[in-house]
């Protein structure tokens, strides 16, 4: 049975989310995917390295707390993360890249998926910033190395809106998408709804879990014109930066302006959307949008996202799920490797078929 071996690069809340997946779902997985996941390396800035050829002891490396020191204490570890060495290095054939993401340039995520796929390794990452800022080098980088380079989780977490633009909408043509793809921003809006303003709205959403600290690139549009940037390339054929996408948050609204929308029957929304012009040409932006109650975004409440599709034969399609949470993405990562698996499968059957 094939066993992909994990380089885990990062080891926040989604790649711990995945390791705590492969350690308590791994027979799981084989009887029903056909396939097993071992993790042989991880990275992390804080805790340094750990390469294993047989295996991380993950019950070990996940019950590590922030008093309890780093993976030097174990074989294999070191207090250093030395991420290009293992990525290069350790005996992994899938890197999942999980750091954090950086809007200005994509680094270091970047680096880390070059250095794996001119390595021959696939690539799994929900990293926002080499997908926006670098996929078509990237993928350049898979031609005749039979790696993979699979992004399911950086657009809408664990719901699968770019395969399912990609695999599922064929005979259709897309000729737009608009969608609520922040959490965040969403979920701020809706309590400025219930008549908080918009600092203790932010104040409530970070207490939650759903904003950063600093929470600028939600409120303020910068997460949702990476999405939007992604999607647009993706699915519609654009060659699109996210400097391409005009981008306007919501931190001007004011507690006036959603009253404004609740007397006049509407409701405003954080709306990030890409459309075919009569040229051929793609248009893309990012904007809030008092839109009537019986628009198709217009109920998609908290930190739900979602995406409308605009297409030839069927119309509106909408798909809505979450948009955030640790396990979400880590199964992001998973529905990555499957897909890897699934193609690797069919490639082989066609050989055999061919032969």
């Amino acid at each position: 049975m094939t066993v992909y071996n994990l380089a885990l690069i990062g080891f926040g809340g989604v790649n711990r989310a995945l390791a705590e997946i492969v350690a308590e779902r791994n027979d799981r997985l084989r009887e029903e995917l056909g396939f097993g996941l071992r993790v042989v390396a991880v990275t992390d800035l804080r805790l340094g390295s750990i390469v294993c050829a047989d295996g991380v002891d993950l019950d070990a490396i996940l019950a590590l707390g922030p008093e309890d020191g780093d993976f030097s204490q174990y074989e294999g570890g070191s207090p250093e993360p030395r991420n290009e060495w293992v990525i290069k290095n350790a005996p992994a054939n899938v890197v999942v890249e999980a750091t954090f993401t950086n809007p200005l340039d994509g680094e270091p995520a970047v680096s880390h998926c070059r250095w794996a796929l001119t390595s021959g390794r696939h690539v799994v990452t929900t990293n926002k910033g080499p997908v926006a800022l670098a996929a078509e080098e990237l993928k350049a980088l898979t031609a005749g190395s039979g790696a993979a380079f699979e992004f399911e989780g950086a657009v809408m977490s664990g719901t699968p809106v770019i395969r399912l633009g990609k695999r599922m909408f064929g005979g259709l043509e897309l000729t737009g998408f608009e969608g609520i793809l922040n959490g965040t921003s969403n979920y701020v809006l809706g309590r400025m709804e219930s008549g908080l303003d918009f600092d203790a709205a932010v104040r409530e959403a970070q207490e939650l879990g759903f904003a950063e600290a600093d929470p600028t690139a939600d409120v303020e549009g910068h997460d949702v014109r990476l999405k939007v940037a992604i999607l647009a390339n993706e699915l519609l054929g654009a060659r699109l930066s996210p400097a391409d996408v005009p981008c306007t948050g919501i931190s001007a609204l004011t507690a006036e302006d959603i009253d404004k929308a609740a007397e006049e029957g509407t409701r405003w929304k954080l709306i990030g959307s890409a459309r075919r012009e009569p040229d051929g040409s793609i248009s893309a932006q990012v904007a809030p949008h008092a839109v009537p109650l019986s628009h198709h975004l217009a109920g998609v409440s908290g930190a739900v996202n979602a995406v409308s599709f605009d297409t030839d034969l069927l119309g509106v399609v909408t798909i809505s799920g979450p948009g955030a949470g640790r396990l979400e993405t880590a199964y992001a990562l998973l529905s990555d490797i499957i897909a890897i698996h699934e193609a690797k499968t069919t490639s082989t059957t066609r050989c055999i078929l061919s032969s």
